[in-house]
């Protein structure tokens, strides 16, 4: 059983980050896949000046994005292989600025339904203070992709 879990969890960080060389977006913000296993995902983002609002500190929509990716990927590993998935509604609080040299964002499942699927993430500094803390849906579609 452990044998077949680790399998799983190497087969859905292969994945994971082979989606995210595919994303631009991804890619030009910056995120890193720390950890994925079924219903968690951590990613990283090394702070650079282009995060930054002209306060010095990384811009809230930054960090939303951050929050958006990290939920996605949770939600995705409750999925079956060939449904896409939509951000449907995202809240975030923003409860400190985040400055320092990377930020953590850790999102779990909180619920996953036939076509709706509810997460939970915090972003986290480089000193562990909760920075951020966001609740999404998303909306899953089967036998639906996003590409053309």
């Amino acid at each position: 059983m452990a044998s077949k879990l680790i399998e799983r969890t190497r087969w859905l960080e292969k994945e994971v980050r082979k989606r995210m060389k595919e994303s631009s977006a991804t890619q030009l913000l910056g995120f890193s896949l720390e950890a994925v296993e079924k219903g968690r995902a951590v990613l990283r983002m090394d702070i650079r000046e282009r995060h930054k609002q002209i306060h010095g500190v990384v811009h809230g929509g930054v960090l939303a994005a951050l929050a958006d990716n990290t939920a996605a990927i949770a939600a995705y590993t409750m999925i079956a292989r060939g449904r896409e998935l939509a951000t449907v509604e995202m809240k975030i609080n923003f409860l400190m600025p985040v400055a320092g040299e990377h930020a953590i964002a850790e999102a779990r499942v909180l619920r996953a339904g036939r076509n709706f699927i509810v997460t939970e993430c915090e972003i986290r500094t480089r000193k562990g203070e909760l920075a951020a803390k966001a609740l999404l849906t998303f909306g899953a579609a089967g036998g639906y992709s996003l590409r053309r």
